[in-house]
Protein backbone atom coordinates (compact mmCIF):
# COMPACT_ATOMS: atom_id res chain seq x y z
CA UNK A 1 0.00 0.00 0.00
CA UNK A 2 1.25 3.14 -0.80
CA UNK A 3 2.23 5.49 2.43
CA UNK A 4 3.74 8.61 0.66
CA UNK A 5 1.25 12.28 0.36
CA UNK A 6 -2.24 12.34 -0.73
CA UNK A 7 -1.69 14.08 -4.14
CA UNK A 8 -4.42 16.46 -2.97
CA UNK A 9 -1.44 17.16 -0.33
CA UNK A 10 1.30 17.78 -2.98
CA UNK A 11 -0.93 19.71 -4.72
CA UNK A 12 -1.43 22.26 -1.94
CA UNK A 13 2.12 22.31 -1.06
CA UNK A 14 2.70 24.14 -4.18
CA UNK A 15 0.80 27.05 -3.28
CA UNK A 16 2.72 30.07 -1.82
CA UNK A 17 2.32 29.81 2.16
CA UNK A 18 3.95 32.87 3.31
CA UNK A 19 0.98 34.61 0.38
CA UNK A 20 -1.57 33.20 1.74
CA UNK A 21 -0.73 33.88 5.69
CA UNK A 22 0.02 37.74 4.92
CA UNK A 23 -3.24 38.25 3.07
CA UNK A 24 -4.60 36.37 6.10
CA UNK A 25 -3.09 39.00 8.28
CA UNK A 26 -3.93 41.75 5.85
CA UNK A 27 -7.96 40.90 5.68
CA UNK A 28 -8.59 39.35 9.39
CA UNK A 29 -9.03 36.04 8.44
CA UNK A 30 -8.39 34.95 12.06
CA UNK A 31 -10.56 37.00 13.97
CA UNK A 32 -12.87 35.66 16.03
CA UNK A 33 -12.07 31.94 14.81
CA UNK A 34 -11.71 28.92 17.22
CA UNK A 35 -11.03 25.97 15.36
CA UNK A 36 -11.58 26.16 11.18
CA UNK A 37 -9.16 28.33 10.00
CA UNK A 38 -8.74 30.15 7.08
CA UNK A 39 -6.54 27.28 5.59
CA UNK A 40 -8.93 25.04 6.16
CA UNK A 41 -11.87 26.67 4.05
CA UNK A 42 -9.77 27.06 1.32
CA UNK A 43 -8.50 23.62 1.29
CA UNK A 44 -12.02 22.34 1.27
CA UNK A 45 -13.62 24.82 -1.86
CA UNK A 46 -10.33 23.63 -3.36
CA UNK A 47 -10.84 19.81 -3.13
CA UNK A 48 -14.82 21.19 -4.49
CA UNK A 49 -13.18 22.77 -7.35
CA UNK A 50 -11.11 20.12 -8.50
CA UNK A 51 -12.98 17.00 -7.77
CA UNK A 52 -16.44 19.04 -9.55
CA UNK A 53 -18.75 19.19 -6.39
CA UNK A 54 -21.64 21.17 -7.17
CA UNK A 55 -23.27 22.29 -3.47
CA UNK A 56 -22.19 22.64 0.44
CA UNK A 57 -23.89 19.15 0.66
CA UNK A 58 -21.86 17.65 -1.78
CA UNK A 59 -18.47 19.31 -0.51
CA UNK A 60 -19.87 17.72 3.17
CA UNK A 61 -20.47 14.33 1.91
CA UNK A 62 -17.44 13.54 -0.12
CA UNK A 63 -14.99 14.75 2.53
CA UNK A 64 -16.91 12.77 5.00
CA UNK A 65 -16.33 9.73 3.06
CA UNK A 66 -12.82 10.45 3.73
CA UNK A 67 -12.78 11.31 6.81
CA UNK A 68 -9.43 9.45 7.85
CA UNK A 69 -7.14 11.20 5.09
CA UNK A 70 -8.52 14.98 6.38
CA UNK A 71 -5.59 15.34 8.49
CA UNK A 72 -2.88 14.12 5.49
CA UNK A 73 -5.28 16.53 2.89
CA UNK A 74 -4.58 19.33 5.85
CA UNK A 75 -8.00 20.13 6.81
CA UNK A 76 -7.83 20.52 10.59
CA UNK A 77 -10.89 21.36 11.19
CA UNK A 78 -14.21 19.63 11.10
CA UNK A 79 -15.70 20.02 8.32
CA UNK A 80 -20.07 20.88 7.67
CA UNK A 81 -22.33 22.36 5.75
CA UNK A 82 -23.01 25.29 8.78
CA UNK A 83 -19.49 25.55 9.17
CA UNK A 84 -18.16 26.06 5.82
CA UNK A 85 -21.44 28.17 4.59
CA UNK A 86 -20.32 30.62 7.82
CA UNK A 87 -16.33 30.73 6.94
CA UNK A 88 -17.46 31.88 3.12
CA UNK A 89 -20.11 34.44 4.59
CA UNK A 90 -18.09 36.45 7.40
CA UNK A 91 -14.70 36.08 5.84
CA UNK A 92 -13.27 38.92 3.57
CA UNK A 93 -13.43 37.74 0.44
CA UNK A 94 -10.86 39.86 -0.86
CA UNK A 95 -8.37 37.11 0.84
CA UNK A 96 -9.41 34.90 -2.00
CA UNK A 97 -9.78 37.27 -4.73
CA UNK A 98 -5.99 38.96 -3.61
CA UNK A 99 -4.36 35.12 -3.68
CA UNK A 100 -6.02 33.87 -7.27
CA UNK A 101 -4.42 36.92 -8.67
CA UNK A 102 -0.95 36.38 -6.94
CA UNK A 103 -1.26 32.62 -8.42
CA UNK A 104 -2.05 34.28 -11.64
CA UNK A 105 0.81 36.28 -11.85
CA UNK A 106 2.47 33.66 -11.25
CA UNK A 107 1.31 31.47 -13.64
CA UNK A 108 1.92 34.26 -16.78
CA UNK A 109 5.20 34.24 -15.49
CA UNK A 110 5.88 30.43 -16.18
CA UNK A 111 4.22 30.64 -20.17
CA UNK A 112 4.83 34.68 -21.13
CA UNK A 113 7.68 33.42 -23.09
CA UNK A 114 5.31 30.06 -25.14
CA UNK A 115 4.28 30.68 -28.65
CA UNK A 116 0.20 30.25 -29.20
CA UNK A 117 0.32 30.41 -32.94
CA UNK A 118 -1.37 33.73 -32.95
CA UNK A 119 -0.47 37.31 -33.93
CA UNK A 120 -1.11 39.50 -30.78
CA UNK A 121 1.49 41.44 -29.21
CA UNK A 122 -0.45 42.45 -26.22
CA UNK A 123 -1.44 40.03 -23.00
CA UNK A 124 -4.07 37.78 -23.55
CA UNK A 125 -6.56 36.21 -20.70
CA UNK A 126 -8.53 32.60 -21.60
CA UNK A 127 -11.29 32.68 -19.88
CA UNK A 128 -14.24 30.09 -19.16
CA UNK A 129 -17.86 30.89 -18.46
CA UNK A 130 -18.74 29.48 -15.54
CA UNK A 131 -22.81 28.88 -14.95
CA UNK A 132 -23.96 28.67 -11.65
CA UNK A 133 -27.68 26.31 -11.31
CA UNK A 134 -30.10 27.73 -9.44
CA UNK A 135 -33.94 26.86 -8.60
CA UNK A 136 -36.33 28.23 -10.77
CA UNK A 137 -39.16 28.38 -8.22
CA UNK A 138 -36.96 30.57 -5.90
CA UNK A 139 -34.95 32.59 -8.21
CA UNK A 140 -37.53 33.46 -10.68
CA UNK A 141 -35.52 36.31 -11.97
CA UNK A 142 -32.64 33.97 -13.10
CA UNK A 143 -34.60 32.30 -15.54
CA UNK A 144 -31.68 30.15 -17.96
CA UNK A 145 -34.10 27.87 -20.19
CA UNK A 146 -37.89 26.89 -19.83
CA UNK A 147 -37.37 24.99 -16.88
CA UNK A 148 -33.95 26.13 -15.35
CA UNK A 149 -32.71 29.07 -13.54
CA UNK A 150 -28.64 30.06 -13.47
CA UNK A 151 -26.67 33.10 -13.64
CA UNK A 152 -23.06 33.35 -14.85
CA UNK A 153 -20.01 34.56 -13.47
CA UNK A 154 -18.98 38.28 -14.26
CA UNK A 155 -15.51 39.49 -14.79
CA UNK A 156 -13.75 42.79 -14.65
CA UNK A 157 -12.41 43.54 -18.53
CA UNK A 158 -9.09 45.41 -18.27
CA UNK A 159 -8.18 48.11 -21.09
CA UNK A 160 -5.26 47.15 -23.81
CA UNK A 161 -5.89 43.22 -22.80
CA UNK A 162 -6.97 40.59 -25.27
CA UNK A 163 -9.79 38.23 -23.51
CA UNK A 164 -9.96 34.81 -25.55
CA UNK A 165 -13.58 32.82 -24.83
CA UNK A 166 -14.79 29.69 -26.54
CA UNK A 167 -17.34 30.68 -29.10
CA UNK A 168 -20.65 28.33 -29.13
CA UNK A 169 -21.61 26.48 -32.64
CA UNK A 170 -24.66 28.62 -32.77
CA UNK A 171 -23.50 32.31 -32.25
CA UNK A 172 -24.92 34.70 -34.03
CA UNK A 173 -21.54 35.98 -36.10
CA UNK A 174 -21.35 36.52 -39.54
CA UNK A 175 -17.56 37.05 -41.16
CA UNK A 176 -16.32 39.94 -42.12
CA UNK A 177 -12.73 38.62 -43.78
CA UNK A 178 -10.00 35.77 -42.89
CA UNK A 179 -6.67 36.43 -41.80
CA UNK A 180 -3.79 34.66 -42.67
CA UNK A 181 -2.42 31.84 -40.76
CA UNK A 182 0.61 29.51 -40.32
CA UNK A 183 -1.38 25.86 -41.61
CA UNK A 184 2.17 24.19 -39.98
CA UNK A 185 0.30 25.47 -36.61
CA UNK A 186 -2.83 24.01 -35.11
CA UNK A 187 -4.41 27.24 -35.89
CA UNK A 188 -6.75 26.22 -39.08
CA UNK A 189 -8.26 30.09 -39.60
CA UNK A 190 -8.35 33.15 -38.19
CA UNK A 191 -11.92 35.37 -38.76
CA UNK A 192 -12.71 38.78 -38.40
CA UNK A 193 -16.63 38.58 -37.06
CA UNK A 194 -19.49 40.75 -36.47
CA UNK A 195 -22.70 39.82 -34.59
CA UNK A 196 -25.38 39.45 -36.76
CA UNK A 197 -27.28 42.57 -36.40
CA UNK A 198 -30.83 40.83 -36.46
CA UNK A 199 -29.85 39.29 -33.02
CA UNK A 200 -27.85 41.45 -31.24
CA UNK A 201 -28.14 45.11 -31.93
CA UNK A 202 -24.70 47.45 -33.59
CA UNK A 203 -25.04 49.11 -29.83
CA UNK A 204 -24.53 46.40 -27.73
CA UNK A 205 -21.74 44.58 -29.86
CA UNK A 206 -19.77 47.94 -32.03
CA UNK A 207 -16.40 46.22 -32.96
CA UNK A 208 -15.58 43.43 -34.77
CA UNK A 209 -13.56 40.69 -32.84
CA UNK A 210 -11.59 37.87 -34.22
CA UNK A 211 -12.36 34.33 -34.11
CA UNK A 212 -9.62 32.00 -34.92
CA UNK A 213 -10.31 27.95 -35.52
CA UNK A 214 -8.06 25.48 -33.73
CA UNK A 215 -7.36 22.00 -34.93
CA UNK A 216 -9.35 19.32 -32.96
CA UNK A 217 -7.59 17.48 -30.78
CA UNK A 218 -9.19 13.99 -29.74
CA UNK A 219 -12.01 13.82 -26.69
CA UNK A 220 -12.05 17.68 -26.52
CA UNK A 221 -15.73 18.71 -27.93
CA UNK A 222 -14.99 23.09 -28.25
CA UNK A 223 -12.38 24.58 -29.18
CA UNK A 224 -12.66 27.45 -31.42
CA UNK A 225 -11.22 30.84 -29.55
CA UNK A 226 -12.65 34.30 -29.56
CA UNK A 227 -10.92 37.06 -28.60
CA UNK A 228 -13.45 39.36 -27.08
CA UNK A 229 -11.15 42.44 -28.31
CA UNK A 230 -11.63 45.01 -31.04
CA UNK A 231 -9.71 44.02 -34.12
CA UNK A 232 -7.24 45.72 -35.23
CA UNK A 233 -5.98 45.44 -39.26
Amino acid sequence: MYSGKLVFAQVMEQLPKSRFHHLVDQYGGHRKVKSFSCGDPYRCMAFAQLTYRSSLRDIEACLHAQSSKLYHMGIRGGVARNTLANANNVRDWRLHASFAQHLITQARGLYDKDSHGLDIDSTVYALDSSTIDLCLSLFPWARFRKTKAAVKLDTLHLHGAHFVLRAKKNAPLRRLYSREVDRTTEVLCDQVVLPDPKKISRQAAPHPVRRPGKRQVPGVSDQRLRPAAPDHR
